[in-house]
């Protein structure tokens, strides 16, 4: 009969192990969801509506990450550049835009340089 004392003993403290593990895990899962909520509530502050470019509308470039040699300080660069033309809609946030050759950059520019 000891035997028997010890095994139901051991049953019941694992049972319970097991149960402590389960609200562990339930209280985990929740606190990682309201981080991911919180997380993507921070996130979408930023974010805005971006209009839908169409072939043939005609946007400004903006020369944040353009080089001009021509003026050596940033301060002295417009901040856009254009009207261009929009060749092609490449996906929904990228363009391919006509250019001059003299700009030496890709055609396709992602619509947060464009206004």
């Amino acid at each position: 009969m000891g035997g028997d004392i010890r095994k139901r003993e051991k049953v019941e403290k694992a049972t319970e192990f097991v149960e402590r593990m389960k609200k562990v895990h339930e209280e985990a899962r929740a606190a990682l969801k309201k981080a991911q909520e919180d997380m993507k509530k921070q996130a979408d502050k930023g974010r805005k509506e971006t209009e839908d470019w169409k072939k043939g509308d005609r946007v400004l470039l903006s020369t944040k990450d353009l080089v001009f040699k021509e003026r050596p300080t940033r301060k002295l660069v417009d901040r856009y550049v254009g009207p261009y033309t929009i060749k092609e809609v490449v996906f929904t946030n990228m363009v391919k835009l006509w250019l001059p050759t003299l700009m030496r950059i890709y055609l396709v520019v992602n619509i947060s340089q464009i206004v």
